[in-house]
This record gives C-alpha cells, sequence and structure tokens, in this order.
C-alpha cells in the first residue's frame, strides 16, 4: 500500500474540520496524515488540538506578516518545513497566494453549495443567514481546488442539504457540518488515491482499476 498524502490543515479557529481529520486517521479512514497545522490566529482552539495530537504547529499572524506575499511565504514555509504534499483549509479565514509548487495541491471547503453564497466575506453563519433570507430549500457544502480568488477554483466534491422549517443559521450549520465531516475526507482520498484530474473549471475523478 502507498505511503499516506502528508497533508498540512490551515485553521484560524477552534479546528472541528482538522479533528474530524485526526479521528479518521487513527481509524483508518483517512488516507492522509496531518503532519503540520498553521493557524493565521494566535489561541485558536484548533493549536491545541494538534498539540494533543502531537501534530507540528504554527502560528502566521496576518497582520504581523507585512504584505499578502510575505504572509503567504511565510505559510507556505511553515508547510514545506514538514514536505506537505496536500494542504486543507479548514476554516481558514485569510487569502492565501498559492505558489506554483502547490497548484492543485490546496483545497478548501466551502459551506454551500457554489458558485452561490461564495465570495469575499461569506464565512461561518453569514453564509447559513444568506442562505435562510433567500428562502433556499436546499443547501450543502462545497469541496474545490483553491486558486487565489476567494472560493473560485474547479469543485471536487458537492454534498447537499435540506434546509427545514424552523431552522435558524446554527441548526442549518450543524447539519451542513455533518455533511462537511463526510465531503472533504472523501475529496483527501480522492486525491490520494491519484483519481484527480483537473480540466479547466472541471475536476474529473477516474474509476477504480
Amino acid at each position: 500500500m502507498a505511503s499516506k498524502v502528508r497533508l498540512g490543515v490551515l485553521i484560524s479557529g477552534g479546528g472541528r474540520t482538522l479533528q474530524n481529520f485526526l479521528d479518521l486517521a487513527d481509524q483508518g479512514r483517512l488516507k492522509a496524515e496531518v503532519v503540520k497545522v498553521v493557524s493565521s490566529r494566535q489561541g485558536a482552539y484548533g493549536l491545541e488540538r494538534a498539540r494533543q495530537h502531537g501534530v507540528p504547529a504554527a502560528v502566521v499572524v496576518r497582520k504581523g506578516s507585512g504584505s499578502l506575499q510575505e504572509f503567504s511565504e511565510a505559510v507556505t514555509a511553515e508547510l514545506q518545513a514538514e514536505e506537505v504534499e496536500l494542504v486543507a483549509m479548514a476554516g481558514f479565514l485569510c487569502l492565501y497566494r498559492i505558489p506554483d509548487p502547490y497548484m492543485g495541491r490546496v483545497m478548501n471547503i466551502h459551506p454551500a453549495l457554489l458558485p452561490s453564497f461564495g465570495g469575499k466575506g461569506f464565512y461561518g453563519d453569514r453564509v447559513h443567514e444568506a442562505v435562510l433570507d433567500y428562502g433556499c430549500k436546499v443547501t450543502g457544502c462545497t469541496v474545490h481546488f483553491a486558486d487565489n480568488v476567494y472560493d473560485h477554483g474547479p469543485v471536487i466534491v458537492q454534498k447537499a442539504v435540506p434546509v427545514q422549517e424552523g431552522d435558524d443559521a446554527h441548526s442549518l450549520a450543524a447539519r451542513v457540518f455533518e455533511a462537511e465531516k463526510v465531503a472533504y475526507p472523501e475529496a483527501v482520498n480522492l486525491f490520494a488515491e491519484g483519481r484527480l484530474h483537473i480540466a479547466g473549471r472541471r475536476v474529473q475523478v477516474s474509476g477504480t482499476d
């Protein structure tokens, strides 16, 4: 069996998605090993999750890192220090300018069905509130390859989630997160299996042998 993909996770907050990756890896259900966590915020609880799991972690604060390019280079340096092969943005609230070696190797998850309710400023409960305000009957989550535009880049996996009568942003977010816990590992595993092929705005998934 091929060795697991070396996964780096970018966070800004609690790290629930990181914890999901760690749990699935422990269970042998993730074809990747989390080898580095980088946070854009001091004190993010995701850093504690990393420490509890023995995963090297670093903090690169956006405001203290100069230009966007300098910030991005600092993040990249932390990832390359652990020879990260795939990067998963997991509630990372900063734009990361992806260097050429990582193009096609950075994923992001968004708590809606892109291209709806995406872009700068659409994160967390703001997304779910917008979905509810619009009166949508269905929402979901999207895993996509990141580029240098917020919530842009070709889609890998999407999962639909119904909007129920009486939902508020918190109840809807909880239901969407359950879908995220399935969708993101699915995308990571497909990458690890070498089954993802980017063709323009499409991600083609090759079949099994």
